[in-house]
């Protein structure tokens, strides 16, 4: 049997390897849910697609001005729009001189329905600056890879399938990094003062 010394000394040691651990889980939850490493989290990077226009388009064109960016397809039925609706509002709450440093931008998930003429008649319905994204499977996919976004389509016969993909909607800073990231039930407020404070910071 375990003498009462060596009981609390086990005691403490557990005490202390739980505060430890309590300890790293607070540095890493950083508010923001996401994994990171060195202090840096671990979301966003280059990617190379095409708008709605049909003019490539990567990463270094926004180089300057912040990025709300969203992952979703013109084919959703609620999520997705009210995702967009929900990004549109907080921009239209920012100060203009705030908003215009916003590019508001759809990555699509579902690249074979979403082609370049789909995207141009979907975008204007949620925003005028609305930047709408596709490509071929393998660019979609390594943008979805770079923000750590799932994503799932189908095997279908037809057309008529639904898409399984994350819902979160980023703020990516004016050099590329990662700001912070909304939850489908962020209001539009709450969304634009979070970018209000981040341009602010920002200098």
């Amino acid at each position: 049997m375990l003498s009462l010394r060596k009981l609390v000394l086990l005691f403490g040691i557990a005490t202390l390897v739980a505060i430890v651990a309590v300890a790293g889980l607070i540095w890493h939850w950083d508010g923001r849910q996401v994994q990171s490493s060195a202090g840096e989290a671990l979301i966003g990077g280059p990617f190379s697609l095409t708008d709605q226009r049909g003019a490539r388009v990567t990463e270094q064109d926004f180089a300057g001005r912040f990025m709300l960016i969203y992952f979703g397809y013109t084919f959703c039925p609620d999520i997705c729009p009210t995702s967009l609706t929900v990004m549109a509002a907080a921009l239209d709450e920012l100060p203009e001189a705030q908003a215009e440093q916003v590019v508001p931008v759809l990555i699509t998930v579902d690249p074979a329905r979403d082609t370049v003429e789909q995207l141009a008649a979907y975008a204007p319905l949620f925003h005028p600056r609305l930047v709408a994204l596709t490509g071929s499977e393998d660019e979609v996919g390594a943008a979805a890879r770079a923000y750590r976004v799932y994503y799932h389509v189908p095997d279908a016969d037809d057309d008529d399938y639904l898409v399984d993909h994350s819902t979160f909607v980023y703020l990516m800073g004016p050099d590329g990094s990662y700001r912070t990231h909304f939850g489908i039930d962020a209001s539009p407020e709450a969304m634009a003062e979070a970018i209000g404070k981040e341009i602010a910071a920002s200098g």
